[in-house]
């Protein structure tokens, strides 16, 4: 007998039935009473019909008495609810990671008899201190992905057990943790002792972000309120969360806060830091109301498409005008669909990251038609040319030959819009840290998108509606403005 495995419970249309325009009868139907019989999550239910169809599940939770509900069941007794309720949709539940810029990664160590250990010490090019907890990452054959992998100890040290042929260093990356700029070496010679310094994050100096849209007003994005479905948001002195809500399946409700990577963080600081000029990062829509919806698990990178579909709808129900949704797996899912079908529906405008695939097709859910899908460009001189972001510099190259398309963005005809996701500097515990991703455009096509509601109201004044949402994104679009990289790559342009 299979395993039992976790499936999404949908109804015919949408998250729910009355989202979805399925007026609900004085009297409930059979679908309305299977849904609400089976609301609170419980040990076994049983589901009948009078025909003699049965079907077991352990349901595990629910948005809602007439909406979606997860539940655990064997592959037989899904085609047993099928008999019982042909009304429901069953989804497999599916996992979403976040749309950070993967980093690159040793497929093969070194076997070969002659090999040479080096260690490699990372300080602070300002006062010489180690640098602690970073990745450092040596390929001897970059394009076969040879190479050895460490992280720095408390006195900045790793060591590196490398290929002795050639004694050249390929590629060698040094991603921190916060507070520094990643360096890229190249045909770096092989000693038995090497150091590498690091050069701090300036707040004062403009990243691709500042450079493009300048030093926010505190005010700008007043009046919206913008979700950020993510790993949570964390205590950060920049950044204000007035709420939100954790729908991780058996974690606290309320515990919205960052699970501990750092990456929803890094993306809320895009959208609406406030720190001051030069001693903290500044959102381009610092005024919004802003809300945490944490959908990944303690320590976690994947997030359930039930966990999505149900920090959607909270969101929804909470008056999100815009939702950011910096996630993205490679195929569709009928669940995170419906969700985003249903706020559209409810008023509400979901942006999304293409994902990081180097070139390949656009990320589910960015590839969904009602949801908007951002790539990734980046700016030379926004960064240090010697820094691991450079690596991403690829054409094409965009009217001012200075923008690119980075070399991670995915692309191709569901891309709508385009934004700065290349070093971008942002907030993460304790600090400070430049990453790379269209997690990091999506956000700031979000802030502008925010503003621009905040600027022309007429959007938000409407009542809560399909066609409400429609405007929004109508507005945003007719903001943008091509740059010159092609329709596969920028859709509309950068707003």
């Amino acid at each position: 007998m299979a395993a039992p495995r976790r499936f999404v419970l949908l109804p015919p249309l949408g998250v729910r039935l009355a989202s979805a325009g399925i007026r609900l009868a004085r009297r409930a139907s059979p679908l309305e009473h299977f849904l609400a019989s089976i609301d609170r999550p419980a040990r076994r239910v049983l589901a009948r019909s009078g025909e003699g169809a049965a079907a077991r599940m352990q349901v595990l939770d629910s948005v809602h008495a007439d909406g979606a509900k997860l539940v655990e069941m064997r592959p037989e007794d899904v085609v047993g609810l099928r008999s019982v309720q042909p009304g429901v949709r069953i989804v497999p539940e599916v996992f979403f990671r976040p749309a950070r810029a993967p980093r690159p990664q040793v497929l093969s160590v070194a076997v070969a008899r002659r090999t040479v250990t080096t260690t490699v010490r990372v300080v602070s090019r300002t006062d010489g201190k180690p640098v602690a907890g970073a990745d450092v990452i040596g390929f001897t054959d970059y394009a076969a992905g040879e190479g050895a992998q460490g992280r720095t100890d408390a006195a900045g040290k790793v060591r590196l057990r490398l290929r002795a042929t050639g004694r050249k260093i390929e590629r060698l990356f040094i991603f921190p943790v916060l507070g520094f700029w990643g360096a890229l070496g190249k045909n770096v010679a092989v000693k038995a002792e090497m150091e590498v310094a690091l050069r701090p994050i300036d707040l004062r100096v403009p990243d691709a972000l500042r450079h493009f849209y300048g030093f926010t007003p505190l005010a700008m994005g007043r009046a919206v309120t913008v979700g950020i479905i993510d790993t949570g948001v964390g205590d950060h002195p920049d950044l204000v969360v007035e709420g939100g809500a954790n729908t991780v399946q058996g974690e606290k409700p309320g515990d919205w806060r960052d699970n501990g990577t750092g990456h929803g963080t890094h993306v809320a600081g895009i959208v609406a830091g406030r720190g001051a000029n030069g001693r903290g990062v500044r959102g381009l829509a610092p005024g919004v109301h802003l809300r945490s919806y944490r959908v990944f698990g303690k320590g976690d990178d994947g997030a359930s498409n039930y966990s999505i579909l149900k920090a959607l709808d909270r969101a929804v129900e909470d008056g999100c005008d815009l939702v950011n949704m910096s996630l993205g797996g490679p195929d569709r899912d009928e669940a995170t669909r419906s969700a985003i079908i249903d706020a559209r529906a409810q008023g509400t405008l979901v942006i999304c990251a293409a994902g990081n695939d180097g070139r390949g097709p656009v990320a589910y859910p960015g590839a969904e038609q009602l949801a908007i899908a951002v790539s990734a460009m980046g700016r030379r001189g926004t960064f240090p040319a010697d820094s691991t972001h450079a690596a991403e510099i690829m054409a094409p190259y965009g009217k001012d030959r200075a923008n690119f398309i980075a070399g991670f963005s995915n692309v191709g005809p569901e891309i709508d819009l385009a934004g700065p996701g290349v070093a971008i500097v942002s907030a993460v515990r304790g600090g400070y840290a430049a990453w790379d991703g269209t997690s990091m455009a999506c956000p700031a096509v979000t802030g502008v998108a925010a503003a621009l509601l905040a600027r022309e109201r007429r959007a938000l004044r409407m009542v809560r509606g399909q066609a409400r949402s429609d405007e929004m994104a109508r507005l945003v679009f007719a903001a943008a403005r091509a740059v010159g990289f092609g329709v596969r790559f920028e859709g509309r342009g950068m707003l």
